[in-house]
């Protein structure tokens, strides 16, 4: 017969047991969640979408305590979203001094330029062999919604087309790397493209969009991907209307 304190850690035992069971078989549900962006993915999304078209100006003081509660969130994704915006190019922090929105330079842009158009030839590259015919409409729709906007002079929407545009072969060809590092600098060359396509150089670019699904269609995969890297690099880069950090004064005699 078990003593009082047998039956008491067999009993603990058996419970034990009881509950590993329990844990090990319980069902994992199979409804699937919608995903959820990250709060500090938001306020980035804004905070860049805000820079690159100009409501947030070149040079203009960045306060996170202002920004949180224009937003609504606080300071914490703010101050995240900031650190992300300065590794890609878009803001700035001064030495004592709030960080600010970084002024358009020829430098940051041509930066920018050469990583994308890179980019973007190794994903049209890698994805021409896997294009399907959905792809290539998916390309040819978005490429007239571009070109309707560059007749409308609707620049916002010139630029939401040729981002679809592009997006389809970034898509498609399946590189999370690529795709990552085009993310982090392509809004530094959209600050540019809006000068672009609110010009009448921007009317070029539906044409070489033109090329560039015949291309696809084709199978020509180092054609197309030559064009794609063109597109980018065609890019005017503008005057730069601030002076570099590292330029250094002229000489007076």
């Amino acid at each position: 017969m078990l003593g009082r304190r047998g039956l008491s850690a067999g009993a603990r035992a058996l419970a034990s047991a009881l509950r590993v069971q329990y844990i090990a078989y319980m069902p994992i549900p199979s409804e699937t969640l919608a995903p959820r962006a990250l709060l500090r993915d938001e306020v980035l999304a804004r905070l860049r979408d805000a820079i690159v078209d100009g409501t947030l100006a070149p040079d203009e003081q960045l306060r996170d305590t202002e920004i949180a509660n224009w937003l609504g969130v606080s300071r914490t994704p703010v101050r995240e979203a900031m650190l992300e915006l300065g590794r890609a190019g878009l803001v700035r922090a001064l030495p004592g001094r709030s960080t600010v929105v970084a002024p358009l330079e020829a430098r940051a842009i041509l930066d920018a330029r050469d990583v994308v158009a890179a980019m973007h030839r190794i994903a049209v590259a890698a994805a021409v062999p896997r294009m399907t015919p959905a792809d290539l409409d998916r390309m040819r729709a978005a490429n007239a919604r571009f070109a309707q906007a560059q007749r409308d002079g609707d620049t916002d929407a010139a630029l939401a087309a040729d981002e679809e545009f592009h997006a389809v072969a970034v898509e498609v060809c399946g590189n999370s790397a690529v795709r990552a590092v085009i993310g982090q600098y392509e809004p530094v060359l959209h600050r540019a493209e809006r000068l672009r396509f609110a010009s009448t150089e921007g009317r070029d670019s539906a044409s070489r969009h033109e090329r560039l699904i015949e291309l696809c269609a084709a199978g020509d995969a180092e054609g197309a991907a030559s064009v794609a890297e063109q597109t980018w690099r065609s890019l005017t880069v503008p005057s730069p209307t601030h002076p570099s950090p590292d330029a250094r004064p002229e000489e007076t005699s």
